[in-house]
């Protein structure tokens, strides 16, 4: 499961494909590539990103859902906080920063 994280992780289009459901999950695919081409000016086919998306999905990252005729897409960042666990390195001066 961790080599499929590293693995979506690696291309920079997933990456941003990551930021823009950071922004705002739940986007449609239509949504996923306006937003691509209108503030990133990438010219990337709606089959690749949906590959792209497959991707992401097959890690983890994003989850799907149906409503009627949409499919809606949602970050899921749980991956990344077990990743993040497995190799937690505690603060030295014994206090967690960015922790409640």
């Amino acid at each position: 499961m961790a080599d499929d994280l590293f693995k979506a992780l690696a291309d920079p289009t997933r990456r941003t494909i990551l930021d823009e459901l950071t922004e705002k999950s739940g986007q449609t695919l239509f949504e996923i590539c306006s937003r691509l081409t209108m503030k990133h000016g990438l010219g990337i086919s709606r089959q690749a990103v949906s590959q792209h998306l497959a991707v992401l999905e097959g890690a983890g990252l994003v989850g799907t859902r149906r409503e009627g005729r949409y499919k809606f897409h949602d970050l899921n960042t749980a991956p990344l906080r077990r990743i993040a666990e497995r190799w937690h390195v505690p603060d030295p001066s014994g206090t967690e920063k960015g922790t409640s």
